[in-house]
């Protein structure tokens, strides 16, 4: 027999995100207004590790750090989808294997064309 929920259900969850949000926003009122407001030419200044700043962060850069990010992220998701596979390799057979490869040619196509349009030259 199955069973419907009911709204009554779901009350201590609402007072649990009511409680929850009711919390945060309090806690960042009484930060802003009971903290001290010091603001001093050194606190607004720009910190990074000790070193002073040179120029203007705002400057733009190659988007090939993106690129290498990208593909960064694109083989880190393959080496993801290569873990269940080793596990189960066993009970996936030759189906599983061919299916594999498959997928690491597709990757590897990919690369390859990566490769050819010299998205990785820095020069």
């Amino acid at each position: 027999m199955e069973t419907q929920s009911l709204p009554s259900d779901f009350l201590p969850i609402i007072f649990q995100v009511i409680v929850a949000m009711g919390f945060v926003v309090v806690t960042l009122f009484a930060t802003h207004f009971l903290g001290p407001a010091r603001k001093t030419k050194d606190k607004l200044s720009t910190f990074e590790a000790g070193v002073k700043v040179i120029g203007n962060a705002r400057q733009p850069f190659s988007i090939k750090y993106f690129l290498v990010a990208i593909l960064f992220v694109l083989f880190d998701v393959e080496v993801i989808f290569m873990y269940p596979w080793a596990v189960n390799f066993r009970d996936l057979g030759w189906s599983g294997l061919i299916e594999m490869f498959i997928f690491m040619a597709t990757l590897l196509l990919g690369f390859i064309y990566i490769l050819k349009k010299k998205a990785l030259d820095w020069n």
